[in-house]
């Protein structure tokens, strides 16, 4: 498995196909959920994936102060390979972006509430009470990075 990083500038017209493409078919076909996936912020984000011989297994986005919000987010978090530990992966990946790269002290993200224990065991704790969004339940989790 390969982790690749790279703000939206550097990715190619074939990364980024990929990428929407997997973001759509999870949040979108998967959940059946029509919402604007295409938002706006992708090109103020880092963009975190690993990706094998079949393409693009786990991705997220890491979007920098102000994309959507005052604090660095991460958003979009997916694994299409379930079960397998690539979302932990990932999501290790994109904190360490969020530090390094963004110097952030804090990560705020909206997690899908039946995903809590996956940012719990990350250092996430929940800041809001559940939230419908686009018709799922969510959750505002924050990351203390200072």
């Amino acid at each position: 498995m390969e982790l690749v990083i790279k703000r939206f500038g550097e990715l190619s017209a074939q990364e980024l196909y990929a990428i929407l493409q997997a973001r759509v078919d999870v949040f979108v076909v998967e959940q059946k959920c029509p919402y604007p996936e295409i938002d706006g912020r992708d090109d103020r984000a880092y963009h975190v994936y690993l990706k094998d011989e079949e393409g693009i297994q786990a991705y997220l986005r890491v979007l920098e102060k102000g994309a959507a919000g005052p604090e660095v987010a991460i958003g979009r978090v997916l694994a299409k390979k379930r079960r397998q530990g690539l979302a932990t992966q990932v999501l290790a990946a994109g904190i360490q972006v969020a530090k390094e790269r963004l110097q952030a002290e804090k990560v705020v993200l909206e997690a899908q509430t039946y995903a809590r224990g996956l940012y719990e065991k990350a250092g996430f704790v929940q800041t809001s009470a559940e939230f419908l969004e686009d018709g799922i339940p969510h959750i505002q989790m924050t990351l203390e990075l200072g």
